[in-house]
């Protein structure tokens, strides 16, 4: 699916900085507690975050570049981020964001066009895309360049798209969806990753597998290459999970087998974390998937990722989606519940092992279930309600706690507790 929206919306979304709940400070022995004990809670609630920040640097940096027509200057600058495999905070590859922030304007404008789903005859359908295409007659076909022009192609197919069933898709939509990935496929055509080691390439070679026309095999060959080359990079691993699912191209038997290969390859880096990592997407919304985790190597997998990449951009990430995106969702199916109730609890030692501050926006993403092509219509308010509910969750994690009338600091150290 197509990472822009998600971006998108994470640099769109910046709202003022949010102090956090005020503590009532005198609230005697036998007295009623508060009504909301979410205001027994003072975590820093940062805006921008670290990871946004970084995030929105390298985004409009990409974007710059490309409306200078800079564009050497941008296939360097992505160049030397995926030698140097250099990666924000949270582990997001450089050169993807620098990627993303060039093709932005394009594709943002066909998705404002196909906003309602029936776009007028003199939408900008195709004037940005034309643009991209030559620029890279001019660029003597960079091969950097051709992933931005690829990847573009690949976003604009899935706004057209969109995520409803295929049945229900007006055959403008399925034409078009097809049209720009049959063009992504043919500018990639003469790039081979087994022998150029670029993960800008991998990424969109492995991206190619969205139009569903792979074997299996295909696609798991592609996305372990892209592992393979930078195995720092989640996002990857959660990618192909996500492909391996029913829901998309794979089986439950595959997934599991390629989580454990993954785990396997990637332990050094991630001890269990790998199959952690490949297995996150795959367990929304699938009973089966549930039903039939190694819950046990999971939740090692959890432990191994924060002791290995501790960053409070991770941190939120791993609470948000044990509380929130997994716990929300029990569907009925005592198998599958058993093991979302566990994952669920998992929240609990996560906030008070590693949690130091609030990531509103993860915090609603995961709420959403990681939906990357999810419509914001104000990202103020999808960030406040993000914050609301951590808050809520978080509450009620130290329900104990705030009931004996205490607050809860979260401090450099992570959260203590102290009178209110």
């Amino acid at each position: 699916m197509s990472l822009l929206s998600h971006y998108a919306k994470a640099a769109l979304a910046r709202l003022r900085r949010l102090p956090p709940g005020s503590a009532d400070r005198s609230i005697p022995a036998g007295r009623p507690r508060p009504a909301q004990p979410e205001s027994a809670l003072m975590i820093a609630c940062p805006n921008p975050t670290e990871e946004e920040n970084a995030r929105d640097n390298h985004q409009l940096r990409g974007q710059f570049l490309a409306r200078q027509d800079r564009w050497m200057e941008l296939a360097d600058d992505i160049r030397t981020a995926e030698t140097e495999r250099r990666a924000t905070p949270g582990a997001m590859p450089v050169a993807d964001l620098l990627s993303f922030g060039a093709r932005a304007d394009v594709v943002l404008a066909v998705e404002h066009a196909l906003f309602d789903g029936r776009p007028a005859q003199s939408a900008p359908l195709l004037s940005g895309i034309e643009a991209l295409e030559s620029m890279l007659k001019e660029a003597d076909n960079d091969m950097i360049l051709c992933t931005i022009v690829a990847q573009a192609h690949m976003d604009i197919a899935w706004a057209w798209r969109g995520t409803g069933w295929d049945s229900q898709l007006p055959q403008r939509n399925r034409d078009a969806f097809r049209a720009h990935f049959d063009r992504a496929r043919d500018i990639l055509m003469p790039f081979d990753v087994r022998e150029i080691e670029s993960p800008a390439l991998a990424t969109a070679k492995s991206a190619l597998h969205g139009a569903g026309r792979s074997t299996t095999d295909d696609l798991v060959r592609d996305c372990e290459r892209l592992i393979d080359l930078d195995p720092r990079n989640p996002g990857s691993m959660r990618a192909l999970g996500n492909y391996l699912s029913p829901r998309w191209f794979g089986t439950h038997a595959r997934l599991e087998l390629e989580a454990r290969r993954t785990a396997a390859r990637t332990q050094s880096t991630w001890g269990a974390g790998g199959y952690t990592w490949v297995m996150f997407d795959a367990l929304s919304g699938d009973d089966t998937a549930c039903a039939e985790l190694d819950l046990e190597f999971f939740i090692e997998g959890l432990h191994d990722i924060l002791d290995r990449k501790p960053h409070q951009y991770t941190v939120n990430l791993l609470a948000a989606y044990c509380a929130n995106t997994i716990g929300s969702n029990f569907t009925g199916s005592d198998p599958a519940d058993q093991t979302r109730s566990q994952i669920a609890a998992c929240a609990d030692w996560i906030v008070r092992e590693h949690m130091t501050e609030l990531h509103p926006l993860t915090w609603a993403h995961a709420a959403a279930g990681f939906n990357n092509n999810l419509r914001v219509h104000s990202p103020r308010g999808f960030a406040a309600a993000g914050r609301a509910e951590a808050l809520r969750i978080i509450a009620d994690l130290f329900r104990r706690e705030i009931a004996q009338g205490n607050r809860v600091v979260f401090t450099a150290n992570g959260p203590v507790t102290e009178p209110a």
